[in-house]
Protein backbone atom coordinates (compact mmCIF):
# COMPACT_ATOMS: atom_id res chain seq x y z
CA UNK A 1 0.00 0.00 0.00
CA UNK A 2 3.02 2.50 1.46
CA UNK A 3 4.61 1.34 -2.42
CA UNK A 4 1.66 2.63 -4.00
CA UNK A 5 1.37 5.68 -2.48
CA UNK A 6 4.22 6.90 -3.31
CA UNK A 7 3.72 5.65 -7.42
CA UNK A 8 1.00 8.22 -6.52
CA UNK A 9 3.05 11.09 -5.00
CA UNK A 10 5.92 10.98 -7.31
CA UNK A 11 3.68 10.78 -10.29
CA UNK A 12 1.93 13.81 -9.02
CA UNK A 13 5.28 15.46 -7.80
CA UNK A 14 6.87 14.82 -11.49
CA UNK A 15 4.03 17.36 -13.21
CA UNK A 16 5.50 19.93 -10.64
CA UNK A 17 9.26 19.26 -11.54
CA UNK A 18 8.43 20.38 -14.94
CA UNK A 19 8.06 24.32 -13.30
CA UNK A 20 10.82 23.59 -11.27
CA UNK A 21 13.52 22.99 -13.81
CA UNK A 22 12.27 25.82 -16.03
CA UNK A 23 13.20 28.18 -13.50
CA UNK A 24 16.97 29.56 -13.72
CA UNK A 25 17.84 29.06 -10.33
CA UNK A 26 17.79 25.37 -10.36
CA UNK A 27 18.85 25.12 -13.70
CA UNK A 28 21.43 22.47 -14.04
CA UNK A 29 22.93 19.77 -16.26
CA UNK A 30 21.51 17.49 -19.18
CA UNK A 31 20.60 15.30 -15.96
CA UNK A 32 18.89 17.52 -14.42
CA UNK A 33 20.48 17.22 -10.88
CA UNK A 34 22.39 20.11 -9.08
CA UNK A 35 25.62 20.61 -7.57
CA UNK A 36 27.62 23.59 -6.38
CA UNK A 37 30.37 22.18 -8.92
CA UNK A 38 28.11 22.30 -11.63
CA UNK A 39 26.74 25.96 -10.87
CA UNK A 40 30.71 26.94 -10.60
CA UNK A 41 31.59 25.25 -13.75
CA UNK A 42 28.73 26.85 -15.63
CA UNK A 43 29.69 30.52 -14.89
CA UNK A 44 33.79 29.03 -16.17
CA UNK A 45 35.05 29.71 -12.32
CA UNK A 46 35.68 25.41 -12.30
CA UNK A 47 36.93 22.92 -14.63
CA UNK A 48 34.79 19.33 -14.40
CA UNK A 49 36.88 17.83 -16.33
CA UNK A 50 40.20 18.11 -14.91
CA UNK A 51 39.56 19.30 -10.91
CA UNK A 52 42.56 20.22 -8.57
CA UNK A 53 39.32 20.55 -5.97
CA UNK A 54 36.01 19.91 -5.24
CA UNK A 55 33.38 20.31 -2.64
CA UNK A 56 29.79 18.66 -2.42
CA UNK A 57 27.59 17.65 0.57
CA UNK A 58 24.64 15.72 1.34
CA UNK A 59 21.65 15.99 3.87
CA UNK A 60 19.01 12.86 4.38
CA UNK A 61 16.61 12.55 6.78
CA UNK A 62 14.85 9.03 7.75
CA UNK A 63 12.07 8.23 10.00
CA UNK A 64 10.80 4.73 10.52
CA UNK A 65 7.57 3.24 12.98
CA UNK A 66 7.15 0.59 14.25
CA UNK A 67 3.92 -1.79 14.80
CA UNK A 68 3.28 -3.51 18.49
CA UNK A 69 4.36 -6.89 17.77
CA UNK A 70 3.46 -9.86 19.51
CA UNK A 71 5.97 -11.66 22.05
CA UNK A 72 6.21 -14.48 24.34
CA UNK A 73 8.57 -13.29 26.62
CA UNK A 74 10.95 -9.97 26.69
CA UNK A 75 13.95 -9.39 28.64
CA UNK A 76 13.48 -12.79 30.60
CA UNK A 77 15.52 -12.58 33.85
CA UNK A 78 17.12 -8.91 33.38
CA UNK A 79 18.56 -9.38 29.99
CA UNK A 80 18.40 -6.28 28.29
CA UNK A 81 18.39 -6.47 24.71
CA UNK A 82 14.98 -7.58 23.68
CA UNK A 83 13.25 -5.02 20.83
CA UNK A 84 9.95 -3.45 22.53
CA UNK A 85 7.03 -5.18 21.69
CA UNK A 86 5.24 -1.54 21.76
CA UNK A 87 5.03 0.66 18.56
CA UNK A 88 7.72 3.04 18.67
CA UNK A 89 9.03 5.60 15.46
CA UNK A 90 12.99 6.08 15.22
CA UNK A 91 14.43 8.82 13.35
CA UNK A 92 18.14 10.16 11.58
CA UNK A 93 19.45 12.90 10.55
CA UNK A 94 22.60 13.53 8.82
CA UNK A 95 24.43 16.18 6.64
CA UNK A 96 27.78 15.27 4.94
CA UNK A 97 30.36 17.21 3.52
CA UNK A 98 33.48 16.25 1.31
CA UNK A 99 35.96 17.85 0.56
CA UNK A 100 38.62 16.81 -2.40
CA UNK A 101 42.08 18.67 -3.21
CA UNK A 102 44.92 17.36 -5.43
CA UNK A 103 48.51 18.05 -4.42
CA UNK A 104 50.35 16.72 -7.00
CA UNK A 105 50.26 14.42 -9.81
CA UNK A 106 47.75 11.22 -8.85
CA UNK A 107 48.05 12.26 -4.83
CA UNK A 108 44.49 13.68 -3.22
CA UNK A 109 43.53 14.63 0.23
CA UNK A 110 39.85 14.14 1.33
CA UNK A 111 38.14 15.48 4.38
CA UNK A 112 34.67 14.76 4.98
CA UNK A 113 32.68 16.49 8.36
CA UNK A 114 29.44 14.82 9.12
CA UNK A 115 26.58 15.82 11.60
CA UNK A 116 23.71 13.14 12.99
CA UNK A 117 20.84 13.58 15.06
CA UNK A 118 19.16 10.09 15.92
CA UNK A 119 16.47 8.30 17.97
CA UNK A 120 16.96 4.30 17.17
CA UNK A 121 14.02 1.77 18.10
CA UNK A 122 14.38 0.33 21.70
CA UNK A 123 17.80 1.53 22.29
CA UNK A 124 19.87 0.06 18.93
CA UNK A 125 18.90 -3.45 20.65
CA UNK A 126 16.47 -6.37 19.43
CA UNK A 127 17.70 -6.73 15.75
CA UNK A 128 20.66 -9.00 14.75
CA UNK A 129 21.25 -8.47 10.79
CA UNK A 130 18.05 -6.17 10.03
CA UNK A 131 18.61 -3.02 11.78
CA UNK A 132 15.93 -0.83 10.15
CA UNK A 133 17.92 2.08 9.54
CA UNK A 134 21.83 1.81 8.12
CA UNK A 135 22.59 5.50 9.36
CA UNK A 136 21.69 4.52 12.91
CA UNK A 137 25.29 4.72 15.29
CA UNK A 138 25.82 2.79 18.51
CA UNK A 139 26.84 5.89 19.96
CA UNK A 140 24.30 8.55 18.45
CA UNK A 141 21.87 10.92 20.27
CA UNK A 142 19.10 12.83 19.73
CA UNK A 143 21.58 16.41 20.29
CA UNK A 144 23.26 17.00 16.80
CA UNK A 145 26.78 16.15 16.96
CA UNK A 146 29.48 17.32 14.32
CA UNK A 147 32.67 14.93 14.22
CA UNK A 148 35.51 13.95 10.93
CA UNK A 149 33.98 11.36 9.50
CA UNK A 150 36.95 11.25 7.32
CA UNK A 151 40.21 12.18 6.44
CA UNK A 152 42.81 10.73 3.88
CA UNK A 153 45.21 10.77 1.48
CA UNK A 154 45.39 8.51 -1.92
CA UNK A 155 48.20 8.29 -4.39
CA UNK A 156 47.14 7.03 -7.74
CA UNK A 157 49.98 5.17 -10.15
CA UNK A 158 48.76 4.74 -13.91
CA UNK A 159 50.86 1.52 -15.14
CA UNK A 160 49.28 1.70 -18.50
CA UNK A 161 46.60 0.22 -20.42
CA UNK A 162 43.42 2.46 -21.93
CA UNK A 163 42.55 5.79 -20.50
CA UNK A 164 39.07 7.03 -19.57
CA UNK A 165 37.56 10.04 -17.50
CA UNK A 166 36.43 9.92 -14.03
CA UNK A 167 33.60 12.48 -13.37
CA UNK A 168 33.58 14.63 -10.25
CA UNK A 169 32.14 13.73 -7.56
CA UNK A 170 32.26 13.36 -3.66
CA UNK A 171 34.89 11.81 -2.37
CA UNK A 172 36.48 11.88 -6.48
CA UNK A 173 38.31 14.29 -8.08
CA UNK A 174 37.69 14.46 -12.29
CA UNK A 175 40.55 13.67 -14.27
CA UNK A 176 41.94 10.65 -16.53
CA UNK A 177 42.58 7.56 -14.98
CA UNK A 178 44.36 4.13 -16.42
CA UNK A 179 42.57 0.79 -16.98
CA UNK A 180 45.58 -0.54 -15.21
CA UNK A 181 47.18 1.57 -12.07
CA UNK A 182 47.84 1.17 -8.26
CA UNK A 183 45.83 3.33 -5.80
CA UNK A 184 47.11 3.42 -2.22
CA UNK A 185 44.40 4.97 0.46
CA UNK A 186 46.00 5.69 3.89
CA UNK A 187 44.17 7.37 6.74
CA UNK A 188 40.52 7.64 8.44
CA UNK A 189 37.66 5.71 6.57
CA UNK A 190 35.39 3.81 6.19
CA UNK A 191 35.99 -0.41 5.19
CA UNK A 192 33.19 -0.13 2.73
CA UNK A 193 34.57 2.63 1.07
CA UNK A 194 36.89 0.32 -0.60
CA UNK A 195 35.81 -2.81 0.08
CA UNK A 196 31.82 -5.36 -0.51
CA UNK A 197 30.70 -2.39 -2.43
CA UNK A 198 27.72 -3.61 -5.02
CA UNK A 199 25.74 -0.94 -7.79
CA UNK A 200 22.51 -2.04 -6.79
CA UNK A 201 23.12 -2.58 -2.67
CA UNK A 202 25.80 0.03 -1.37
CA UNK A 203 24.61 3.18 -1.39
CA UNK A 204 21.87 2.90 1.08
CA UNK A 205 20.96 6.99 0.74
CA UNK A 206 19.19 5.65 -2.28
CA UNK A 207 18.68 2.46 -1.94
CA UNK A 208 17.34 -0.18 0.46
CA UNK A 209 16.66 1.12 4.50
CA UNK A 210 17.80 -1.60 6.04
CA UNK A 211 21.41 -2.79 7.37
CA UNK A 212 21.06 -5.90 5.93
CA UNK A 213 21.91 -4.48 2.09
CA UNK A 214 25.02 -2.08 3.29
CA UNK A 215 27.10 -5.32 3.05
CA UNK A 216 27.74 -8.81 3.86
CA UNK A 217 25.95 -8.98 7.07
CA UNK A 218 28.51 -11.62 8.66
CA UNK A 219 31.49 -9.09 7.50
CA UNK A 220 32.59 -7.86 11.01
CA UNK A 221 35.17 -5.33 9.73
CA UNK A 222 37.06 -3.18 11.27
CA UNK A 223 34.79 0.11 12.43
CA UNK A 224 34.60 2.23 15.32
CA UNK A 225 30.55 2.81 16.60
CA UNK A 226 30.09 5.31 14.09
CA UNK A 227 31.69 3.01 11.14
CA UNK A 228 34.81 4.47 10.60
CA UNK A 229 38.26 3.72 11.45
CA UNK A 230 42.13 4.06 10.87
CA UNK A 231 44.32 2.09 8.02
CA UNK A 232 45.75 1.53 4.78
CA UNK A 233 44.50 -0.03 1.73
CA UNK A 234 45.89 -1.21 -1.77
CA UNK A 235 44.12 -1.66 -5.05
CA UNK A 236 45.49 -3.14 -7.98
CA UNK A 237 43.41 -2.54 -11.45
CA UNK A 238 44.40 -4.79 -14.57
CA UNK A 239 41.71 -3.92 -16.97
CA UNK A 240 38.28 -5.82 -16.03
CA UNK A 241 40.26 -7.42 -12.58
CA UNK A 242 40.77 -5.85 -9.62
CA UNK A 243 42.56 -6.95 -6.18
CA UNK A 244 41.97 -4.88 -3.06
CA UNK A 245 43.94 -5.55 0.22
CA UNK A 246 43.64 -3.35 3.68
CA UNK A 247 44.91 -3.44 7.20
CA UNK A 248 42.31 -1.52 10.07
CA UNK A 249 42.76 -0.73 13.21
CA UNK A 250 40.00 -2.06 15.66
CA UNK A 251 37.94 -0.75 18.59
CA UNK A 252 39.11 -0.72 22.08
CA UNK A 253 36.20 -2.69 23.34
CA UNK A 254 33.34 -3.45 20.86
CA UNK A 255 31.15 -1.60 19.25
CA UNK A 256 32.38 1.52 20.98
CA UNK A 257 34.29 4.68 19.90
CA UNK A 258 37.76 4.59 20.91
CA UNK A 259 40.05 3.19 18.57
CA UNK A 260 43.29 0.50 19.99
CA UNK A 261 46.32 2.07 17.74
CA UNK A 262 48.40 -0.98 17.94
CA UNK A 263 47.78 -1.78 14.79
CA UNK A 264 50.55 -4.46 14.74
CA UNK A 265 48.53 -6.47 17.64
CA UNK A 266 45.02 -5.76 17.15
CA UNK A 267 44.04 -5.13 13.34
CA UNK A 268 41.33 -6.05 10.73
CA UNK A 269 42.87 -7.50 7.62
CA UNK A 270 40.82 -8.13 4.21
CA UNK A 271 41.31 -9.03 0.93
CA UNK A 272 38.89 -8.68 -2.14
CA UNK A 273 39.84 -10.34 -5.66
CA UNK A 274 36.73 -8.68 -8.21
CA UNK A 275 36.23 -9.42 -11.81
CA UNK A 276 34.00 -6.94 -13.72
CA UNK A 277 32.30 -8.60 -17.07
CA UNK A 278 29.83 -8.15 -19.79
CA UNK A 279 26.75 -10.95 -19.90
CA UNK A 280 25.05 -11.02 -22.85
CA UNK A 281 26.05 -7.26 -23.63
CA UNK A 282 25.19 -5.86 -20.21
CA UNK A 283 27.53 -4.82 -17.43
CA UNK A 284 28.05 -7.27 -14.13
CA UNK A 285 31.14 -8.06 -11.49
CA UNK A 286 31.84 -10.88 -9.25
CA UNK A 287 33.63 -10.38 -6.08
CA UNK A 288 35.48 -12.98 -3.86
CA UNK A 289 36.34 -11.52 -0.28
CA UNK A 290 38.21 -12.69 2.95
CA UNK A 291 38.71 -11.10 6.16
CA UNK A 292 40.78 -12.07 9.22
CA UNK A 293 40.30 -9.81 12.74
CA UNK A 294 42.77 -10.48 15.45
CA UNK A 295 41.00 -8.72 18.35
CA UNK A 296 40.40 -8.12 22.06
CA UNK A 297 37.99 -10.43 21.66
CA UNK A 298 35.34 -13.10 23.85
CA UNK A 299 34.71 -16.67 22.61
CA UNK A 300 31.18 -17.87 23.37
CA UNK A 301 31.94 -21.37 24.36
CA UNK A 302 34.91 -20.06 26.75
CA UNK A 303 32.42 -17.55 28.46
CA UNK A 304 30.14 -20.50 28.64
CA UNK A 305 32.80 -22.83 30.59
CA UNK A 306 33.57 -19.37 32.66
CA UNK A 307 30.42 -19.11 34.29
CA UNK A 308 30.20 -23.35 34.46
CA UNK A 309 33.24 -23.79 36.48
CA UNK A 310 32.21 -20.82 38.64
CA UNK A 311 28.80 -18.67 38.42
CA UNK A 312 29.96 -16.12 40.20
CA UNK A 313 31.39 -15.19 36.89
CA UNK A 314 27.99 -13.81 35.64
CA UNK A 315 27.20 -10.99 33.64
CA UNK A 316 26.32 -8.82 36.88
CA UNK A 317 29.47 -9.46 38.63
CA UNK A 318 31.51 -8.31 35.59
CA UNK A 319 33.67 -4.97 36.73
CA UNK A 320 34.94 -4.89 32.93
CA UNK A 321 33.89 -3.52 29.89
CA UNK A 322 30.11 -5.78 29.27
CA UNK A 323 26.25 -4.61 27.81
CA UNK A 324 25.32 -3.31 31.77
CA UNK A 325 22.99 -7.08 31.69
CA UNK A 326 21.13 -7.86 35.38
CA UNK A 327 21.19 -11.28 34.33
CA UNK A 328 23.38 -13.14 37.24
CA UNK A 329 22.28 -16.32 36.07
CA UNK A 330 23.79 -15.41 32.64
CA UNK A 331 27.44 -16.47 31.32
CA UNK A 332 29.05 -12.97 30.34
CA UNK A 333 32.10 -11.77 27.50
CA UNK A 334 33.93 -9.64 29.93
CA UNK A 335 35.40 -12.40 31.55
CA UNK A 336 36.87 -14.44 28.60
CA UNK A 337 37.91 -11.40 25.96
CA UNK A 338 41.51 -12.10 24.95
CA UNK A 339 43.54 -11.93 21.83
CA UNK A 340 41.76 -14.28 19.47
CA UNK A 341 40.87 -14.41 15.29
CA UNK A 342 38.15 -14.29 13.82
CA UNK A 343 37.72 -14.60 10.15
CA UNK A 344 34.99 -15.10 7.07
CA UNK A 345 34.85 -15.53 3.01
CA UNK A 346 32.24 -14.51 1.05
CA UNK A 347 30.81 -13.42 -2.48
CA UNK A 348 29.36 -10.41 -3.89
CA UNK A 349 27.58 -10.14 -7.08
CA UNK A 350 25.82 -7.80 -9.55
CA UNK A 351 24.44 -7.85 -12.63
CA UNK A 352 22.65 -5.50 -15.32
CA UNK A 353 19.55 -7.48 -16.46
CA UNK A 354 18.34 -4.69 -19.08
CA UNK A 355 19.26 -1.13 -19.33
CA UNK A 356 16.68 -0.45 -16.02
CA UNK A 357 17.07 -3.49 -14.19
CA UNK A 358 19.93 -4.74 -11.64
CA UNK A 359 19.91 -7.76 -9.76
CA UNK A 360 22.51 -8.57 -6.81
CA UNK A 361 23.27 -11.25 -4.28
CA UNK A 362 25.63 -11.25 -1.14
CA UNK A 363 26.56 -14.40 0.77
CA UNK A 364 29.40 -14.32 3.53
CA UNK A 365 30.51 -17.10 6.40
CA UNK A 366 31.98 -16.44 9.82
CA UNK A 367 34.00 -18.78 11.79
CA UNK A 368 31.14 -18.01 14.45
CA UNK A 369 33.32 -18.22 17.66
CA UNK A 370 33.39 -15.33 19.00
CA UNK A 371 31.40 -12.27 19.64
CA UNK A 372 30.47 -9.36 16.90
CA UNK A 373 32.87 -6.42 17.40
CA UNK A 374 32.51 -3.84 14.92
CA UNK A 375 29.21 -4.90 12.72
CA UNK A 376 25.93 -6.51 13.05
CA UNK A 377 25.41 -9.50 14.72
CA UNK A 378 25.41 -12.31 12.21
CA UNK A 379 27.20 -15.76 11.67
CA UNK A 380 26.51 -16.33 8.21
CA UNK A 381 24.28 -14.12 6.22
CA UNK A 382 22.59 -13.93 2.08
CA UNK A 383 20.85 -11.02 0.57
CA UNK A 384 19.85 -10.53 -2.76
CA UNK A 385 17.46 -8.49 -4.59
CA UNK A 386 16.73 -6.44 -7.92
CA UNK A 387 16.71 -2.71 -8.62
CA UNK A 388 14.30 -1.32 -11.12
CA UNK A 389 14.59 1.91 -12.80
CA UNK A 390 10.83 4.39 -13.38
CA UNK A 391 11.45 4.29 -17.41
CA UNK A 392 8.97 1.53 -17.89
CA UNK A 393 6.26 4.09 -16.19
CA UNK A 394 7.87 7.55 -17.48
CA UNK A 395 9.95 7.73 -14.29
CA UNK A 396 13.41 7.08 -15.30
CA UNK A 397 15.28 8.75 -12.09
CA UNK A 398 12.52 6.53 -9.85
CA UNK A 399 13.90 3.17 -8.73
CA UNK A 400 11.38 0.41 -7.49
CA UNK A 401 14.11 -1.77 -4.84
CA UNK A 402 13.46 -5.50 -4.25
CA UNK A 403 15.56 -7.28 -1.45
CA UNK A 404 15.27 -9.98 0.93
CA UNK A 405 18.21 -11.12 3.70
CA UNK A 406 18.40 -14.08 6.20
CA UNK A 407 21.30 -14.28 8.80
CA UNK A 408 22.01 -17.28 11.18
CA UNK A 409 23.76 -17.80 13.74
CA UNK A 410 26.65 -20.44 15.16
CA UNK A 411 25.60 -23.04 17.67
CA UNK A 412 28.29 -21.64 20.10
CA UNK A 413 26.63 -18.67 19.78
CA UNK A 414 23.26 -19.92 20.42
CA UNK A 415 24.40 -21.74 23.14
CA UNK A 416 25.57 -18.74 24.49
CA UNK A 417 21.95 -16.94 23.88
CA UNK A 418 20.05 -19.46 25.21
CA UNK A 419 21.82 -18.97 28.64
CA UNK A 420 20.81 -15.42 29.04
CA UNK A 421 23.81 -14.41 27.59
CA UNK A 422 24.35 -10.83 25.63
CA UNK A 423 26.05 -9.90 21.93
CA UNK A 424 26.15 -6.43 21.23
CA UNK A 425 22.48 -5.93 19.95
CA UNK A 426 20.73 -8.64 20.80
CA UNK A 427 20.26 -10.70 24.10
CA UNK A 428 16.26 -12.26 24.99
CA UNK A 429 17.36 -13.68 27.77
CA UNK A 430 16.68 -17.16 25.67
CA UNK A 431 16.30 -18.20 22.45
CA UNK A 432 13.73 -19.96 20.28
CA UNK A 433 16.12 -20.14 17.72
CA UNK A 434 15.43 -19.79 14.00
CA UNK A 435 17.48 -17.95 11.09
CA UNK A 436 16.50 -13.63 10.78
CA UNK A 437 14.61 -12.72 7.84
CA UNK A 438 13.60 -9.58 6.27
CA UNK A 439 12.43 -8.25 3.40
CA UNK A 440 12.66 -4.92 2.38
CA UNK A 441 10.43 -3.15 -0.29
CA UNK A 442 11.38 0.66 -1.10
CA UNK A 443 10.47 3.46 -4.22
CA UNK A 444 12.78 6.10 -4.37
CA UNK A 445 10.69 9.25 -6.44
CA UNK A 446 13.08 12.10 -7.96
CA UNK A 447 11.60 15.24 -6.83
CA UNK A 448 13.61 18.19 -8.87
CA UNK A 449 16.87 19.08 -8.52
CA UNK A 450 18.75 16.71 -6.81
CA UNK A 451 16.36 15.80 -4.15
CA UNK A 452 14.80 12.35 -3.46
CA UNK A 453 11.82 11.31 -1.34
CA UNK A 454 11.75 7.47 -0.72
CA UNK A 455 9.19 5.87 1.05
CA UNK A 456 10.01 2.28 2.19
CA UNK A 457 8.44 -1.33 3.70
CA UNK A 458 10.17 -3.74 6.15
CA UNK A 459 8.82 -7.46 7.47
CA UNK A 460 11.15 -8.73 9.56
CA UNK A 461 10.69 -12.50 10.83
CA UNK A 462 12.21 -13.87 14.14
CA UNK A 463 13.61 -10.47 14.97
CA UNK A 464 17.15 -11.67 17.07
CA UNK A 465 16.65 -14.97 15.54
CA UNK A 466 14.13 -15.41 18.13
CA UNK A 467 10.58 -17.34 16.72
CA UNK A 468 9.22 -16.55 19.67
CA UNK A 469 8.69 -13.23 19.22
CA UNK A 470 7.39 -11.13 15.90
CA UNK A 471 7.03 -10.66 12.93
CA UNK A 472 7.97 -6.99 12.82
CA UNK A 473 6.64 -4.93 10.24
CA UNK A 474 8.35 -1.50 9.83
CA UNK A 475 7.30 1.65 8.10
CA UNK A 476 10.14 4.44 6.78
CA UNK A 477 10.26 7.50 4.48
CA UNK A 478 13.42 9.25 3.89
CA UNK A 479 14.25 12.64 2.58
CA UNK A 480 17.56 13.16 0.47
CA UNK A 481 19.03 15.89 -1.04
CA UNK A 482 22.64 16.38 -2.40
CA UNK A 483 24.26 19.52 -3.32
Amino acid sequence: MHIFKALFLCTFLGSATVHAETSPVEETDESGDFSIMQALSKQGWHDLNNERWNAYGQATYISSVKDAFPAAYSNLNGTPNSLSTKAERSFTATTTFYLGFKAWTGGEFYASPEMISELPLSGLKGLGASIQNFELQKNGSESALWYLARVFYRQTINLGGEQFAVGSGPLQLAGLQSSRRFVLTAGNYSVLDIFDKNAYASDLRHQFFSLAFLANSAYDFAADARGYTWGISGEYFFDNWTFRFGRFITPKDPNQLPLNSAIFKFYGDQAELEHRHLLAGQAGAVRLLVYRNRENIGSFRDAINAFNNDPNQNAVNCVNFNYASNNASAPDLCYVRKANIKWGIGINLEQSLSPDIGFFLRGLYSDGKTEVYSYASSDRSLSFGTAIKGTRWGRPKDVLGLGYAQSWLSQDHIDFLNLGGVDGFIGDGRINYKPERIADIYYQCHIFSSTWLSLDYQHVANPAYNSARGPVDIYGARVHFEF
